[in-house]
């Protein structure tokens, strides 16, 4: 499935090893999105002057400053943007320094894509995720595009009597069954790669009496029902 730049998540990332940048920059954009990279504090602080974005990922230690720095500098000019720390360093102490001082999470250097991807699928806001991901429904089952491509049928038919079983749950208070169906709902969209109902499940799961976190997933149902090709190309 292609995607335009302007539907993917904007992902800022500091780095300024130039090896670890471009790791960072293709396995992002392989999720997919759209990575911009900042070498420095400086030149991270002019790219949030003039744009926004859906996630940081800062390197705690930078040439000019650190990590933790250009945070507390942005959210001083109020940019609440979810940020993200990576770094090699192992120290106990400097990793919850960085999450008291407001990162969410503090990933460990050297990354692997699919740690990287989980990461970032945990923390991007869910109306920035795609409806689809071919990566990680390629990964669930093997490569086989063919899997794919009946698996996502079989979802797509599901789908509406799913939604309408969890609304019911959620409007009843029926609280074993809302887990129940979200569980089922949560388990089919890492199969096929439904990102962003996916992501709108958890937020439902860790809130199952908030009734926006329920319209958001009603939301996010609608918009992958209605996004089109539902699946990846190849053999």
């Amino acid at each position: 499935m292609n995607h335009s730049p302007a539907d993917l998540p904007r992902i800022l990332l500091v780095e300024d090893d130039p090896t670890s940048a471009a790791f960072l920059s293709a396995a992002s954009a392989a999720l997919p999105a759209l990575p911009v990279t900042a070498a420095s504090l400086a030149d991270a602080e002019r790219l949030c002057a003039g744009q926004a974005f859906d996630l940081f990922l800062f390197d705690a230690n930078l040439p000019d400053g650190r990590g933790e720095d250009l945070l507390r500098a942005l959210r001083d000019r109020g940019v609440d943007t979810v940020a993200l720390a990576h770094t090699a360093d192992l120290d106990a102490d400097m990793h919850a320094r960085l999450l008291a001082v407001g990162f969410a999470e503090v990933l460990r250097k050297p990354l692997g894509m699919g740690e990287l991807h989980a990461a970032l699928r945990r923390h991007l806001p869910e109306a920035a995720l795609p409806p689809w991901d071919d990566g990680a429904a390629l990964a669930a089952l093997g490569g086989q595009h063919a899997h794919v491509r009946a698996l996502r049928e079989l979802f797509l038919g599901e789908l509406p009597q799913q939604r309408q079983r969890i609304v019911h749950a959620a409007i009843h208070a029926d609280i074993s069954d809302l887990r129940g169906e979200l569980h089922k709902l949560s388990a089919s969209c890492g199969f096929v790669g439904a990102a962003r109902v996916g992501a709108a499940v958890r937020a439902l799961q860790a809130a199952l009496t908030d009734r926006a976190a329920l319209h958001a997933l009603e939301r996010a149902i609608d918009e992958t029902l209605a996004a089109t090709p539902a699946t990846p190309a190849g053999p």
